[in-house]
């Protein structure tokens, strides 16, 4: 072999690396594109490889690089910044078809488990859920901070029992 390589040695040694492609696309098509960029751009900077180091590792860093390039490239154009003053970042898809009827039967559930908890864990836990602060609550229901926030954690341990289908408040 000579200081640059040939396409043809390229050629036999990317036969191996195929299963790497598909298991990093998790599709054919999008294998064999990846398998094509890559041969492409190991060709073009044929002269970078160094002989005597392994060409099989040299196409795999190849090949890594173009699908970790790839895949960021795809989140970032699904990907929108919000400009309030809150920024947050939010990932979108075109392919996002929203199921209402499952989270109408969950919220209806999840309620219904609302009301069933005693009313002075209950209130406190509503309120705190509508985004009102502990403080906020413990004056409004003229209690200690303290007590509001054991009413709150126990409100969240009663549902978290009869909700745990949902995995809701397991955090």
């Amino acid at each position: 072999m000579h200081n640059t390589l040939e396409f043809n040695t390229i050629d036999k040694v990317s036969a191996n690396l195929k299963p790497v492609a598909i298991k990093l696309t998790k599709d054919i098509e999008q294998a064999n594109d990846l398998m094509q960029e890559t041969l492409i751009k190991a060709f073009v900077n044929r002269e970078k490889f160094k002989e005597g180091t392994n060409l099989q590792a040299w196409l795999y860093t190849i090949m890594k690089n173009i699908f970790i390039t790839n895949y960021q490239r795809v989140a970032r154009r699904k990907t929108l910044l919000d400009q309030t003053d809150n920024q947050h970042i939010l990932n979108t898809s075109d392919k996002t078809i929203e199921n209402k009827a499952y989270s109408n039967f969950a919220m209806e559930e999840i309620n219904a488990a609302i009301d069933k908890v005693k009313k002075i864990y209950r209130v406190p836990f509503k309120l705190y859920f509508k985004g009102f602060k502990y403080q906020e609550i413990a004056e409004a229901l003229d209690i200690p901070i303290g007590t509001v926030k054991n009413r709150i954690h126990m409100a969240r341990q009663m549902l978290k029992g009869s909700l745990k289908q949902y995995g809701y408040l397991d955090k």
